[in-house]
C-alpha cells in the first residue's frame, strides 16, 4: 500500500520541525540551518550531502514563507594534515606546509588562486550555483582571525576545566598515563565505545595535553606557522597564554588580543551552534558515534555556552558505482562538479532529495547511470499525466525548482542512452548528430540540437570521459564479406527482410518493431505476436549477428538506434549479403 506524503516527505517533516524550534528559541528571527565544509581536498559528492540536507529543508521553510539562513561554514582555519594523493599539481613537498591552517597553504602548481583552500572551495561554489543551492558563506579564517570569536574563546578558556570534565566523560583512556580506563565516570556500553573508535571520532583531538593541564585553544605558532604548539600556562585574569612548539619557538601573548589559533574542534562546533544560533545541522555517521563531535558537542554547548544542539539528522554516507566510501584524502574522488559533466542539476538534485539523509545511495558514472535517466524521465511522466504519487512528486519539485524559480532544463529531453549512443557513434559530430536525431521522430523532428541540450552535452560528457576506449562503438567502413559469405539461407532470409523494410519503418518506433519483428516472421509468427523462450533465443542471435556486421562486435548499442546513426544507404552497404 503506498504511503502517504507525511509518512514518506522527510523534508516536510524537517521543515514542520525546524520551523516550530525556531519560533520556540527566537521567535521573529530567521530560521537558522548550516553546514561545514573542509577545503582540505577535493570537496566530493559525500560532503554534498552536508549541503543539501539543510539546503532542502531551508528550501522548503522558504517556500513557506518564513525567512532562512543557510550558513556554510567554510573550516579554511583548519590545519593542513595530509597531502592527498592525486592532485594534480601537487607532490611531497607540499608535505612541509602540514600543521599550517588551509588558507596558509600554497594552492596547488598553476592554480589561479591565493591559497589551498581558495582552490578548493573554488569548484564547489560554482557547483553549489548551478545547484540553485542558496547560502551564507562564511570563512573560519575571517571569523578567528578578525577576532570575531574572542569573547567565546575567553569564555571557553574560563571554563576550560567544565569542558576537560565533560571530554573526560568520553575518553577510553586515562589522560595523564594514557593507559586504558580502568572505570568510566560515565557508563558507556563496550559496542558503542568499539563504534566510536572506528569511526575515528574518538581520535579527534579535543585539547587535551600538557603539564600546565588542559587548554581547548590551539595557537599557530608565530614563527613556522604551524599548530604543532602546547599552552604551557593561562591566567584568566590577565588573559596571558604561554605556549611552546615543537619547532623550538615559545612566546607569551594576551588572549584578549591575539587572534592566531582557534578553538580544538569538539569545542569550536558547540560554540558556533551557540553563536550563531543553529536550528539545524546534519552529521555525518562518524561524528553521531559516543564520543564524538556531535555527541560531546550536545553538552558543551549546553553546559558552557548556554546553548542548544541543533536538530542534527545523522546521514549517511554517498558511495559512487563501482567505488569504495568516498575520503577527500584519496585521489579520484568525484566532485559535484565531476557529477554535473555528466548529468543536469535536477538530477543531482533529485538523488539528494528522494534519499532520507539515514539512507545510504550511490550515484552513477558508469552505465547505470542511463538507467537512472530512464527512471528519471518515467517520473518526468507521471508529473505530467498526473499518477505520480504525493511522496515522488515531493521529491521532483525540490528536484527542478527551489524557491526562488525554476532551474535550467533540457527544452525536449530525448532519452539519455540514446543520446550517448548517438554521440558515441558519431564522435560528437554535430551535423551527424542532427541528422538522426531528427530521424528519432519523423512526425516532430528536432530543428536544433539546442533543443537536446544542455542533456545533450551531458551524454557527450559521460561518453568522452566515463566510457573506456575498448567500449566504444566504431562502425565498420566495409562489409564483413567473410561472414556474409558463411551465412545460410536462414541468416540471408532474415537480412533481406530487414533491408526490405527499412524505409517503411525508419524512426526509432518503427525501427523497433522491425529488429524484433524479423525473427517472428521467420518462425512463421505475425509481427505482434508475444515472445516465447524460443523466440527470445532466436532474436538475441539474430542481434548478435547484426552487431557483428555492423560494428564488429556481439554487443553495442540499442539496435534501433544504432541503424539510425549508420543511415539506411550504410546500412544495406554493411549487411547486403
Amino acid at each position: 500500500m503506498a504511503q502517504s506524503s507525511t509518512e514518506t516527505d522527510w523534508v516536510s517533516r524537517f521543515a514542520d520541525e525546524v520551523i516550530a524550534e525556531s519560533e520556540r528559541r527566537a521567535p521573529g528571527k530567521p530560521v537558522v540551518v548550516a553546514s561545514g565544509l573542509s577545503p582540505s581536498g577535493p570537496i566530493h559528492l559525500g560532503n554534498l550531502r552536508e549541503v543539501m540536507t539543510p539546503h532542502l529543508v531551508a528550501d522548503e521553510i522558504r517556500r513557506r514563507g518564513p525567512e532562512v539562513r543557510h550558513l556554510i561554514s567554510w573550516d579554511d582555519y583548519d590545519r593542513y594534515r595530509k597531502v592527498p594523493v592525486g592532485i594534480p599539481g601537487v607532490d611531497e613537498s607540499w608535505a612541509e606546509h602540514i600543521g599550517k591552517p588551509l588558507t596558509s597553504v600554497p594552492a596547488p602548481a598553476g592554480s589561479s588562486h591565493p591559497n589551498w583552500a581558495e582552490h578548493f572551495k573554488a569548484g564547489m561554489i560554482a557547483s553549489l550555483a548551478e545547484l540553485g543551492v542558496e547560502y551564507d558563506g562564511i570563512s573560519q579564517t575571517e571569523q578567528y582571525t578578525s577576532g570575531a570569536y574572542r569573547e567565546q574563546i575567553l569564555h571557553a578558556m574560563r571554563h576550560r576545566g567544565a569542558i576537560d570534565a565533560i571530554l573526560d566523560r568520553y575518553r577510553t583512556k586515562d589522560k595523564a598515563t594514557g593507559k586504558p580506563k580502568k572505570q568510566q565516570q560515565k557508563p558507556v556500553d563496550e559496542a558503542e565505545l568499539e563504534a566510536a573508535e572506528g569511526s575515528g571520532a574518538a581520535g579527534e583531538d579535543d585539547g587535551s595535553g600538557g603539564a600546565g593541564g588542559y587548554f581547548p585553544y590551539k595557537p599557530y605558532c608565530g614563527q613556522c606557522g604551524k599548530d604543532l604548539t602546547t599552552v604551557t600556562s593561562y591566567d584568566d585574569e590577565s588573559t596571558e597564554l604561554a605556549y611552546g612548539c615543537a619547532c623550538g619557538f615559545s612566546e607569551t601573548v594576551r588572549l584578549s588580543e591575539f587572534n592566531r589559533g582557534k578553538l580544538v574542534w569538539k569545542v569550536d562546533w558547540p560554540m558556533r551552534w551557540a553563536y550563531e544560533g543553529v536550528i539545524f545541522e546534519p552529521s555525518g555517521v562518524d561524528h553521531s558515534s559516543p564520543g564524538s563531535s556531535f555527541v560531546v558537542g550536545g553538552q558543551i554547548v549546553r553546559e558552557v555556552f548556554d546553548g542548544v544542539q541543533p536538530i542534527g539528522p545523522m546521514y549517511a554516507f554517498v558511495g559512487i558505482s563501482g567505488m569504495a566510501k568516498m575520503s577527500s584524502s584519496k585521489g579520484g574522488v568525484p566532485t559535484p562538479a565531476d557529477a554535473l559533466q555528466i548529468m543536469e542539476a535536477p538530477l543531482l538534485r533529485w538523488l539528494y532529495a528522494r534519499r532520507k539523509p539515514n539512507q545510504a545511495f550511490k550515484i552513477a558514472f558508469d552505465q547505470e547511470i542511463q538507467r537512472l535517466y530512464d527512471e528519471w524521465d518515467k517520473l518526468e511522466a507521471k508529473v505530467a499525466d498526473g499518477s505520480v504519487l504525493p511522496a515522488d512528486a515531493a521529491a521532483h519539485s525540490r528536484a527542478v525548482r527551489t524557491a526562488a524559480g525554476e532551474l535550467p532544463r533540457t527544452p525536449r529531453p530525448l532519452p539519455y542512452r540514446t543520446l550517448a549512443s548517438v554521440v558515441d557513434i558519431t564522435a560528437g559530430h554535430d551535423e551527424q548528430t542532427l541528422r538522426i536525431l531528427s530521424e528519432l521522430d519523423p512526425a516532430n523532428p528536432l530543428s536544433s540540437l539546442d533543443e537536446a541540450r544542455p542533456r545533450l552535452d551531458r551524454a557527450e560528457s559521460w561518453i568522452s570521459t566515463q566510457v573506456p576506449a575498448d567500449q566504444r562503438t566504431i562502425v565498420r567502413s566495409e562489409p564483413d564479406t567473410d561472414l556474409l559469405g558463411s551465412l545460410d539461407d536462414e541468416g540471408r532470409e532474415s537480412l533481406r527482410l530487414l533491408l526490405e523494410g527499412l524505409d517503411s519503418h525508419w524512426s526509432l518506433d518503427g525501427l523497433t518493431t522491425l529488429v524484433y519483428g524479423v525473427p517472428k516472421v521467420m518462425a512463421g509468427l505475425d509481427p505482434e505476436a508475444r515472445p516465447t523462450p524460443e523466440l527470445k533465443v532466436a532474436q538475441r542471435t539474430f542481434f548478435a549477428l547484426l552487431y557483428q556486421l555492423l560494428v564488429g562486435r556481439d554487443t553495442g548499442p540499442r539496435l534501433p538506434t544504432l541503424l539510425l546513426a549508420v543511415g539506411a544507404d550504410r546500412v544495406r552497404k554493411l549487411l547486403a549479403a
